[in-house]
C-alpha cells in the first residue's frame, strides 16, 4: 500500500515538473531567454542600442550587450552568422550599403524596400522605423553660409572651388558621398576635402578649418552649435531612419520584443534624438545613463 502511494506521488510530482517545463517553453520564458543586443561604432548607436538593451532587461529578458561593433558590414555579419540577436540599422542604409540598390527618396518607399528584402534574402525583421531621420548632409555655420550666399547644395557646389569641406575618410567613396554629390550636382571640384575622425568634425568646422562639414540629421552639434544644414534641393541622399533589425526566428520565439523596441521607436525624433546625442557627443555623458534617463522620463521602463 505504501509502495503504491509512492509510486502515486512521484507521478504526480513529474506530471507538475512537464507541465511547469511546458508552460515556460509555450508562455514566453523571457526570464530564460538571453538575447544578444549590438550596435555600431559611435554615438547614436551606442545610445539605441543601450535603449533597446535596458527596455529588454525591464520586461525580464536577459541581455548581453555587445555594442560597438563596427561599420555596417561587421553589424550587418553579425546578425547573418548568429553572433547578435538585432541592433538598430537605418532605412538608407540598408537600401545601399546592404542591398546595393538604387537612390529612392519615399521613405515608405525605401522601408518597405529594405524590410521585404531583408526578410526574403536573410530571415531578418524590420520593426517599425523611428520619425527621425539620420540622413547625411551637409552643414555650415550661418555666418560662412551668408558670406557666400549659401542655402542649398547647389549653392554650395557653385562655390565649392573656395571652400574645404572635412568629413569622415569613406564619404570620398560612398555611392551617397562626395562621388553621389559630384554627379548630381553639377562634378564640381572642392577647394580641398579634408578626411578626417567623425568626433573632429564640428571643431574643425568652428575652428575655421573646414568651411563645410559632412554632417548627419541627428547630430546634436546641429542644434547646440545654430548651424545651417544645407537644403539637399536635387535629392540625393534618401531618407536614414532608424528601426531594430530583428533575427526572425528570435522574434518568433520571443514576439513580446517587436512591442517593447516598437514603443521606442515610436519617441525619437529628430530633436529628441540630438538632444540625446549632444548628452553624449558634448556634454561626455555615458551613453548608458543618457539612455536609462530617456526611458524613464517617458515611462517606457520603470525607474
Amino acid at each position: 500500500m505504501e509502495f503504491t502511494k509512492s509510486r502515486k506521488f512521484v507521478a504526480a510530482i513529474s506530471i507538475l515538473i512537464l507541465a511547469s517545463m511546458m508552460l515556460t517553453a509555450c508562455g514566453g520564458g523571457s526570464k530564460e531567454t538571453v538575447l544578444r543586443v549590438g550596435s555600431k561604432d559611435f554615438t547614436e548607436q551606442f545610445i539605441l542600442g543601450e535603449m533597446y538593451a535596458l527596455a529588454l532587461e525591464d520586461a525580464g529578458y536577459k541581455v548581453e550587450r555587445k555594442l560597438n561593433l563596427g561599420g555596417t558590414p561587421v553589424a550587418q555579419a553579425a546578425l547573418e552568422s548568429d553572433e547578435i540577436d538585432l541592433y538598430p540599422e537605418y532605412t538608407g542604409t540598408g537600401l545601399l550599403t546592404v542591398l546595393k540598390l538604387d537612390v529612392m527618396s519615399d521613405p515608405q518607399e525605401v522601408y518597405q524596400t529594405v524590410a521585404d528584402a531583408y526578410k526574403e534574402q536573410y530571415n531578418l525583421v524590420w520593426l517599425d522605423p523611428a520619425p527621425m531621420n539620420n540622413t547625411q548632409a551637409l552643414a555650415m555655420t550661418k555666418e560662412v553660409a551668408a558670406q557666400y550666399g549659401i542655402k542649398t547644395i547647389s549653392d554650395m557646389a557653385a562655390n565649392a572651388d573656395q571652400l574645404v569641406m572635412a568629413g569622415p575618410p569613406e564619404f570620398e567613396e560612398r555611392e551617397d558621398g562626395l562621388p553621389g554629390l559630384q554627379a548630381k550636382y553639377g562634378n564640381f571640384e572642392l577647394k580641398e576635402y579634408k578626411a578626417i575622425d567623425s568626433g573632429l568634425r564640428y571643431q574643425a568646422l568652428l575652428e575655421g578649418e573646414a568651411d563645410v562639414v559632412v554632417a548627419f540629421g541627428t547630430d546634436g552639434e546641429i542644434s547646440a552649435f545654430d548651424l545651417l544644414v544645407l537644403q539637399d534641393d536635387q535629392g540625393l541622399f534618401p531618407p536614414y531612419q532608424v528601426a531594430p533589425v530583428v533575427r526572425g526566428d528570435v522574434l518568433d520565439a520571443n514576439p513580446k520584443v517587436a512591442e517593447i523596441l516598437n514603443g521606442i521607436s515610436g519617441k525619437l525624433t529628430n530633436e529628441v534624438m540630438q538632444r540625446l546625442n549632444y548628452e553624449v557627443s558634448g556634454n561626455q555623458r555615458e551613453p548608458a545613463d543618457v539612455a536609462k534617463e530617456f526611458l524613464v522620463q517617458e515611462g517606457l521602463i520603470s525607474p
